[in-house]
């Protein structure tokens, strides 16, 4: 195959960014910052530095304040230490030629009152218990059991969005090239938009419209710092982890994405399976067809994609951009990889989360492995 019919390595913009290849680098929580103060370290500026050859980095889900974490060690974006961190990153990435954007990430109800202030309750649209999801507090806590969370009062809203806001803004303080809203994986707006843990009677809840309404909102404010083009939004839509589900996920999504799509983003990134096992089952074809007619931006696909998929997939108009996760976690070259059809090194599952450069910077690039 020459890289001319090479669908991965056509290059392709969105907004203001000139992508070089169709293959992004997926949002990957590592739990690596430094402490206190969940400050991005030296170790983090040299794992996105190496990996910059992505067509765009999406970073790490990362905390839009105290309220919004959920897991130890995760990084934040609301401190003056925690923006010089990531601008270390952000300066790293762009002098290797890279782009990369922040994940924007308010947990909700997925935390615990240690990671939260003054121990409060982790907060959700409605008081229900996210059954069987669990996170860690401490290197040595081991998986803890996620309390039932408090509803939100109508007067908190504008206060979570102002957290979206300001997190925009010091966003761009960081050097980032734009933002990604995280609306997936059982998450804070994920838990608004979904029936399933949605259950308010005030004007965040019940119908359609009511559920999509703070999501909408979080998105509006961010496009006012940024612009449209330059935000992109991530949705799950039969994702079950961390105990989601919605009744009528087709028309929940459409209905989102042709509401994104007046709005004008950059992208959407669409989680197509979910890592608790669904891909068995195939891709949800007729949500992706749905979602795919509703919003005429850039669609990016996720879930569990080899290079050989991917190129179907764009090919045949399902995907624009193709995001890869755990590849890219064992293959901080993975792009040149893909465009030689080099093996891939295995990534190792117990140095995910947490710990020091082992699992993390010490994954061999193709060049060394080849000397």
């Amino acid at each position: 195959m020459t890289e001319q019919l090479d669908p991965l390595f056509t290059p392709l913009k969105i907004g203001g960014l000139e992508l070089p290849n169709r293959i992004l680098m997926s949002p990957l929580t590592r739990s690596r910052s430094a402490q206190p103060g969940d400050v991005p370290q030296a170790m983090n500026v040299e794992y996105y530095r190496q990996r910059a050859g992505a067509g765009l980095i999406i970073s790490e889900a990362t905390q839009i304040s105290p309220q919004g974490k959920g897991y130890a060690f995760t990084p934040g974006i609301h401190s003056p230490e925690q923006i010089a961190g990531w601008r270390a990153v952000t300066e790293a990435v762009h002098e290797a030629g890279g782009r990369i954007q922040l994940q924007m990430w308010h947990v909700g109800r997925i935390s615990h009152p240690a990671l939260q202030p003054n121990g409060e309750l982790p907060v959700a649209p409605s008081a229900i218990k996210p059954e069987g999801a669990q996170t860690f507090v401490s290197k040595d806590s081991g998986m803890l059991e996620i309390p039932t969370p408090r509803a939100l009062e109508s007067d908190e809203i504008p206060g979570i969005i102002e957290q979206y806001r300001q997190a925009a803004i010091n966003a761009r303080e960081a050097g980032f090239d734009g933002v990604q809203i995280h609306a997936a994986n059982g998450y804070l707006l994920d838990q608004f938009i979904k029936s399933g843990s949605n259950v308010r009677s005030d004007a965040y809840g019940g119908s359609l419209e009511n559920r999509l309404r703070l999501p909408l909102e979080v998105v509006q404010a961010v496009v006012d710092i940024w612009g449209p083009e330059r935000v992109g939004v991530r949705i799950s839509p039969t994702g079950s982890f961390n105990a989601m589900y919605d009744d009528h996920p087709q028309e929940t999504f459409a209905a989102l994405a042709a509401e994104l799509d007046d709005i004008g983003i950059g992208y959407l990134e669409v989680v197509e399976d979910s890592f608790q096992g669904n891909h068995a089952n195939g891709r949800p074809e007729e949500i992706i067809d749905a979602i795919r007619a509703a919003f005429s931006a850039v669609y990016v696909a996720n879930g569990r994609y080899d290079a050989e998929e991917a190129r179907t997939r764009i090919r045949a108009g399902k995907a624009d951009l193709v995001s890869f996760g755990r590849p890219f976690i064992a293959n901080p070259d993975l792009p040149q990889r893909l465009r030689q059809g080099a093996a891939l090194n295995e990534p190792q599952p117990s140095t995910f989360y947490g710990g020091d450069e082992h699992g993390y910077t010490d994954y061999p690039a193709l060049a060394e492995q080849q000397s």
